[in-house]
C-alpha cells in the first residue's frame, strides 16, 4: 500500500521539479524561451548543489581517488559549453583558453587500483565563479540570437545547448556523489535540499520483501520519444524475454543486513572473481554509505549527501553492483532459486506499469527528478502498479553490459560519451534516483558505470533464468576507427611501407636527444609505440576519445578486433596484437595516451626533444595557432616534425586560417612557403621537404593513395 504524504512532509526548499523540453513545437521563438529558461534553471539548480560545501578543502581534496576535484566539475559543466560550441564552429572566440584546456576531460572509472596521482595546479573557487558568469552570459546570448528551426534536430545549434544542458544534469547527480564521499565536516545540510523525514529505524518494523510474477514478452528498445538523447539511446534492439518473478520493493538497508549477518562479506563463493578481488582490496565490510561499527547494528548511521542520520532500515540499500551480484547469489543459495540481478529488458517490462514519461508528470510518480526530497525514502512509499519504485528513489543495477543498439551512431561534437563504456566492463543502470533530473529521469535513458562504482544505485532482484552476453573485446565496426587500425596496424598496400613507422625512421635520422617524445594526432597509436621503441616518455594524443581508446586497450595488452570492409556487406575480420610487432609491456609502460585539443593545449613544462604532428595541420580549425602553441613545449635543440598532404578543407578548417594553397596579393602561396615563415624566427630547417606516400583501404577493391610533405625543424 502506498503510503501517503502529509503536506507536512512535502519539501518546500526544493525548486519546482522541471520537464524536459520537447524537440517540436509550433513556435521556435516559444521554444527559444523554452531553452533559455531550461538552461538558467539547470545552471543555478547545479551552483547551488556546492552551497553544501563549507570547507575550501571539499573543492580541492578527491573525494575518492577515481576523481578529480570538486573544483574540477564546478568549473567543467561551463567549459562544456565553449568547447562543444567551438569545435561545432558556433564561437569564434574563447572566454579563457587555459580553464577551457585544464577543465575539458573528466575521468573515466577505472580500476578500483588505478589510481591517478597526477597533480593539477586548479584555479580558485573565486576565478571559477567568474568564469562561470562570463560563460553564463555568452551561452545566454548565444541562444538568444542562434538559428532555430523546429523540429531541433542533431545537427541544430541548439542540440548543443540541450547537450550542455544535460551534461551539466548528469554532473549534478555525480557531484552530489563526491559530495556524499567527502568527509562529514566539510559540508553542511542545506534548507533548500531537505531531505526524508520519515524513516523505519527498528529492523523488525520493515515490511517482507516478496516475489511478483512478470509476465514475459518481446522488448523492443530504441529511443522515439521526442526529446533529447544520448547517442546510445538510439537505434533499435528487440529482445524475447522469458516469464520471470521480480522483488516487489528495492532491496532494503534491514533486508541487506541479513546478507552482512550470513558472513557475505567474507564468504568468496558468493562473489564472481571480479567482485572478490574488489572486495579482497577494498577490504569492505558493509555498504559504503553506512557509518559505524557492525558489532552495534542498532548505533548505525546513514551517510547521507551532507550529514549522517540514525540508519534508516527501510530505505534502500546503496551498493555498487559487485555487492548486489553477491547478495543474489547468496539468497539464491538460500531460497534454492535462481536469483540474480534483472537484465535490461527485463527492467523494461516492470517499467510497463508506470504511466507516461517524465515531460508528461504533473506530479512525479516517485521518488525522482527532485519532486520530493534530496534523500531516499522508504521502499514502500511509493507503490506503480505490482511493484514500488520501478523509476526513482535509488537508481537500480542491472546485468547488462552497455552497448550501442543496431543503427548506432556517435554525434560527432561527443564521440566519447557513450564508446569508452562498450568494453563489457560498464553495467547499465535504470530507473533513475531522487536527484535524476532532465534525461536522466525518462524511460528511454542508458547509463551505466564499472561495476566496483558508487552512485545513488541499489538494486532488486528476479528470479530469472535469463543471461547476457558479457563480450568484452567485440569486434570494432565503426568505420573510421576500423580504417585507421587498419591503416595503422593492418598490411602493407602495393609495396608502400607503414607510414607511421616510416615517419619515426625519418625523425630518429635527426634526433640525438630521446627523453620525450609527442605523437601529436596519433589516432589509434602507432607511431607512439614506434617511438616508445627509443624514447624513454611518449605522449600519445588526439582529439578523438575513440581513437585514444583503442591505444589504451593495446596498451594493456589486449587484442583488438575489427572488421574491413570487402565489398557490399561482406566484411573480412582482422585482429591487432602489439606482440606482433615485436612490441611489449616494456615499450607499453613509456606511453601516456591522453585525449587533447591541438588548438587549446594545455602547456607542458616539461617540454619534448621530439613532436611528430602526422597528417594534422590541414584538419585543425586554428592551425597557426597550433604552430604558435607547440614551439614553447619544444626544448632547445629539439626537433618539430610535420607531415602533411595539405588537403584544405572549409570543413575542417576556416578557409581565412589555411596556412597555404592560396593567392596572397594575387600570388601563390603554398603550405610549405607558409610554414617557412611562420616558423623562421623559433626554428631551423634542417632537411629538404621530403615526398612520404602512404595508402589507407576502403575496400578490397578502393584505396587511398596520398603523398604527403614531410618537414623537419630544429628549435634554436
Amino acid at each position: 500500500m502506498t503510503v501517503t504524504l502529509r503536506q507536512s512532509e512535502l519539501s518546500t526548499g526544493l525548486p519546482a521539479p522541471t520537464q524536459t523540453l520537447l524537440l517540436s513545437g509550433d513556435n521556435a521563438e516559444k521554444k527559444r524561451q523554452q531553452i533559455a529558461d531550461y538552461f538558467v534553471q539547470t545552471w543555478e539548480l547545479y551552483e547551488r548543489l556546492f552551497d553544501c560545501l563549507t570547507d575550501e578543502r571539499a573543492y580541492f581534496t578527491k573525494a575518492i581517488s577515481l576523481r578529480h576535484p570538486l573544483i574540477f566539475y564546478f568549473g567543467h559543466t561551463a567549459t562544456f559549453y565553449i568547447n562543444k560550441l567551438m569545435a561545432g564552429r558556433y564561437l569564434e572566440q574563447r572566454i579563457d583558453a587555459g580553464i577551457e584546456a585544464m577543465l575539458a576531460i573528466g575521468v573515466d572509472e577505472m580500476s578500483w587500483d588505478d589510481l591517478d596521482n597526477s597533480h593539477y595546479d586548479w584555479p580558485t573557487v573565486s576565478e571559477l565563479r567568474d568564469y562561470r558568469g562570463k560563460v553564463k552570459g555568452r551561452v545566454a546570448e548565444f541562444i538568444r540570437t542562434m538559428p532555430l528551426e523546429l523540429p531541433i534536430t542533431q545537427d541544430s545549434a541548439a542540440w548543443v545547448i540541450l547537450m550542455g544542458i544535460e551534461h551539466e544534469r548528469i554532473h549534478l547527480e555525480t557531484s552530489s556523489v563526491l559530495i556524499r564521499q567527502l568527509p562529514v565536516e566539510w559540508v553542511a545540510p542545506q534548507p533548500h535540499w531537505p531531505t526524508c523525514q520519515r524513516a523505519r529505524h527498528q529492523r523488525d518494523e520493515v515490511p517482507s520483501n516478496t516475489l511478483v510474477a512478470v509476465g514475459g514478452g518481446r522488448v523492443v528498445q530504441g529511443k522515439t520519444d521526442d526529446t533529447y538523447g544520448w547517442d546510445n539511446e538510439y537505434g533499435s534492439l528487440q529482445t524475447e524475454i522469458k516469464p520471470f518473478k521480480a522483488s516487489k520493493m528495492l532491496v532494503s538497508n534491514a533486508e541487506f543486513y541479513q546478507f552482512i549477518e550470513a558472513g557475505g562479506y567474507q564468504e568468496p563463493s558468493w562473489w564472481d572473481e571480479e567482485g572478490w578481488a574488489w572486495r579482497e582490496f577494498s577490504t569492505a565490510d558493509k555498504p559504503t554509505f553506512w557509518v559505524g561499527d557492525l558489532r552495534q547494528p542498532e548505533a548505525l548511521k546513514l551517510r547521507l549527501m551532507a550529514e549522517e542520520v540514525p540508519m534508516p532500515w527501510d530505505w534502500p540499500a546503496e551498493v555498487n553492483q559487485l555487492e548486489a551480484a553477491a547478495f543474489c547469489r547468496w539468497k539464491a543459495d538460500e531460497t534454492g532459486k535462481s536469483i540474480q540481478l534483472p537484465c535490461e529488458a527485463e527492467w523494461y517490462l516492470l517499467r510497463e506499469q508506470v504511466e507516461g514519461d517524465q515531460p508528461d508528470w504533473q506530479q512525479a510518480p516517485g521518488n525522482i527528478n527532485l519532486a520530493y526530497w534530496a534523500s531516499s525514502c522508504p521502499v514502500d512509499m511509493f507503490a506503480q502498479g505490482d511493484f514500488f519504485d520501478v523509476v526513482g528513489n535509488v537508481w537500480q543495477w542491472t546485468t547488462t553490459p552497455t552497448n550501442g543498439f543496431e543503427g548506432f551512431k556517435v554525434h560527432p561534437l561527443y564521440d566519447d560519451f557513450s564508446t569508452p563504456t562498450f568494453d563489457g566492463k560498464h553495467s547499465l543502470i535504470k530507473g533513475g534516483s531522487w536527484i535524476s533530473t532532465g534525461n536522466e529521469a525518462l524511460k528511454s535513458s542508458r547509463y551505466a558505470f564499472r561495476r566496483h562504482f558508487f552512485q545513488h544505485a541499489g538494486f532488486r532482484y528476479v528470479v530469472s533464468s535469463h543471461q547476457e552476453t558479457m563480450s568484452q573485446n567485440p569486434y570494432e565496426t565503426d568505420t573510421m576507427v576500423s580504417q585507421y587500425l587498419d591503416f595503422q596496424y593492418g598490411p602493407r598496400y602495393f609495396g608502400i611501407a607503414n607510414y607511421a613507422e616510416a615517419l619515426v625512421d625519418i625523425a630518429l635520422k635527426h634526433t640525438t636527444t630521446r627523453q620525450r617524445a609527442l605523437d601529436i594526432g596519433c589516432a589509434t597509436g602507432r607511431a607512439s609505440f614506434e617511438l616508445a621503441r627509443h624514447f624513454e616518455q611518449v605522449v600519445g594524443m588526439d582529439y578523438s576519445a575513440r581513437f585514444i581508446d583503442v591505444a589504451l586497450q593495446l596498451t594493456s595488452g589486449e587484442d583488438f578486433r575489427y572488421v574491413t570492409q570487402e565489398e557490399g556487406e561482406l566484411v573480412e575480420y582482422c585482429q591487432v596484437r602489439l606482440k606482433d610487432f615485436n612490441l611489449d609491456s616494456d615499450q607499453a609502460s613509456r606511453i601516456h595516451f591522453v585525449q587533447g585539443d591541438a588548438c587549446n593545449l594545455k602547456i607542458d613544462k616539461q617540454g619534448y626533444d621530439l613532436v611528430l604532428a602526422s597528417n594534422l595541420i590541414d584538419r585543425l580549425r586554428q592551425p597557426t595557432r597550433f604552430l604558435q602553441d607547440i614551439t614553447s613545449m619544444i626544448r632547445p635543440g629539439g626537433i618539430l616534425l610535420l607531415s602533411s598532404p595539405y588537403t584544405w578543407l572549409e570543413d575542417f578548417t576556416p578557409k581565412e586560417n589555411w596556412l597555404g594553397g592560396v593567392r596572397e596579393n594575387g600570388e601563390a602561396l603554398t603550405t610549405y612557403q607558409a610554414l617557412q615563415r611562420l616558423l623562421a624566427t623559433h626554428f631551423d630547417e634542417i632537411a629538404a621537404p621530403q615526398d612520404v606516400p602512404f595508402v589507407i583501404r576502403e575496400t578490397a577493391r578502393k584505396y587511398q593513395h596520398t603523398v604527403a610533405q614531410v618537414t623537419l625543424w630544429r628549435k634554436r
